[in-house]
């Protein structure tokens, strides 16, 4: 499956819409992470946990994206979008979204 945040497939033609397709996940902080970014925060560099975190619950997001893109007949998602949401105090929802298509 294409996954792709601009409008069109380049050499492709779009033959069928299914509308808006998205995948989200929440996650909290774990206090391990949170000591090593405290301790980061007062050193400097990168907060890899962190990082690891967010790069998992991306890809899981986008797993349930794709799945429902799937279940619609869809070969592609177009306009993909990321966005994040405190929904708590320490955890944050990722949520993405496109629009599923089929091309040939």
């Amino acid at each position: 499956m294409i996954i792709t945040n601009i409008e069109n497939i380049p050499g492709k033609r779009i033959v069928e819409h299914y509308g808006l397709v998205s995948g989200s996940t929440i996650r909290a902080k774990h206090i391990g992470r949170d000591l090593m970014a405290g301790l980061k925060n007062i050193i400097g560099g990168e907060l890899k946990g962190y990082t690891e975190l967010l790069q998992e619950s991306r890809a899981q997001a986008i797993q349930r994206m794709r799945a429902s893109a799937e279940q619609l007949g869809a070969n592609a998602i177009i306009n993909v979008r990321f966005s994040t949401s405190s929904v708590a105090q320490g955890a944050a929802e990722l949520y993405v979204y496109g629009t599923a298509v089929r091309y040939e």
